[in-house]
């Protein structure tokens, strides 16, 4: 009986003594990198990347030793079903499926640890930034599947059969799904929008934060986050005001009673953008700020101030800062802001008219 566990245990024991080792080595590494990012602050960037490779090689290394270790087994080697002439059996397919997942996990090494020290060097906004991830991950993964469609046997020209299987299901159904994909992809091209935008969609305003295959993330200022098809960007009509520059006029309306001094109502906003620029990073001094006497209203002086800010994400902020200082300038010099009001005005009736009309009325009751 002893013999029947520990025969077992001896003929796979170079497995077991190349798993442990495997395990040592990783913790003595990861041990290491994490001393010494206790000492450097510049370490610690080294140890996360450092943690996340070993991990992985750790894991995916045992995975090949076992997958190559027991390939001469009958189990492994078996075929479980054809692919016209080719025998596909477990070895295959879980060569197949590795092939997959390490080019997912090196795609996603290289856009998380190496990409992000091109972009900071380039000085590349978020939204190239972005598309060249996107792309970079859907060509790498094009060939991994590729080569593992290749390894189990897959003809590649049985594609053509499969493209054409595909086309008639476009026909009859995937319409929108494959509008949504090839306007994903247009998107990420031509760039009508890019991740870090910020757009008004329906009259919502809310920021670009992921572009999708099929649909698009935005995240509005009540940090609600809208799912809008990709498809809707290139048919219908969307504000986006971070397209090409950054810069954007913001306009605050103001109406004031009539025989107010226009002259005052001018200075006053003048002083109010110039006050804001001294304290906001956004709000420019150039181009200078311009007040519009915009119309006579129906119950006030219409005037309008014109300030250019830099980031329009701080439109909300620089608005209401505004209209805060609007407020107290006006009350300090005396400058009314009146309220809706109408004036009913009474015409004078003969006294001979107004008494026929009321006889009238007596002599019908």
């Amino acid at each position: 009986m002893a013999d029947s566990i520990v025969n077992p245990f001896m003929d796979h024991l170079d497995l077991i003594v190349f798993i442990i080792s495997v395990l040592i080595i990783r913790w003595l590494i990861l041990f290491v990198t994490k001393k010494w990012s206790n000492y450097r602050a510049k370490i610690v960037r080294v140890h996360m990347i450092v943690k996340s490779l070993i991990n992985w090689v750790t894991f995916y290394g045992i995975v090949i030793y076992l997958l190559f270790y027991f390939q001469s087994s009958t189990w492994m080697l078996d075929g479980i079903f054809n692919i016209g002439q080719e025998e596909v059996s477990i070895f295959l397919i879980i060569l197949a499926v590795l092939i997959v997942s390490i080019t997912n996990r090196v795609s996603a090494l290289v856009r998380d640890y190496l990409f992000p020290t091109v972009y900071k060097k380039y000085e590349l906004d978020r939204g190239v930034q972005f598309t060249f991830d996107k792309v970079f991950h859907y060509i790498v993964m094009v060939l991994a599947v590729i080569i593992s469609l290749s390894t189990v046997g897959f003809e590649l020209s049985a594609l053509t059969v499969f493209a054409g299987v595909i086309g008639v299901g476009i026909g009859f159904g995937l319409q929108n799904i494959a509008s949504n994909f090839i306007s994903g992809i247009i998107i990420l091209f031509e760039r009508p929008i890019k991740v870090g935008d910020r757009v008004i969609v329906n009259d919502i305003i809310g920021d670009v934060v992921r572009i999708n295959m099929r649909a698009t993330v935005i995240k509005t200022l009540d940090n609600e986050h809208i799912i809008v098809p990709n498809s809707y960007f290139l048919e219908e009509h969307v504000i986006n005001r971070s397209y090409s520059d950054k810069l954007m006029r913001l306009v605050m309306p103001v109406g004031v009673a009539y025989g107010s001094d226009v002259e005052k109502v001018k200075h006053a906003l003048m002083q109010v953008a110039a006050d804001e620029a001294e304290v906001s990073k956004t709000v420019l001094r150039h181009p200078e700020p311009f007040v519009y006497f915009k119309e006579f209203g129906d119950s006030s002086l219409n005037f309008e101030l014109f300030v250019w800010i830099s980031n329009p994400q701080h439109v909300i902020m620089v608005r209401s800062n505004l209209n805060f200082r609007i407020d107290a300038i006006f009350r300090e010099k005396g400058i009314e802001i009146p309220f809706p009001q109408r004036d009913l005005h009474l015409r004078s009736v003969d006294q001979h008219v107004l008494e026929g009309i009321l006889n009238n009325e007596k002599g019908k009751e």
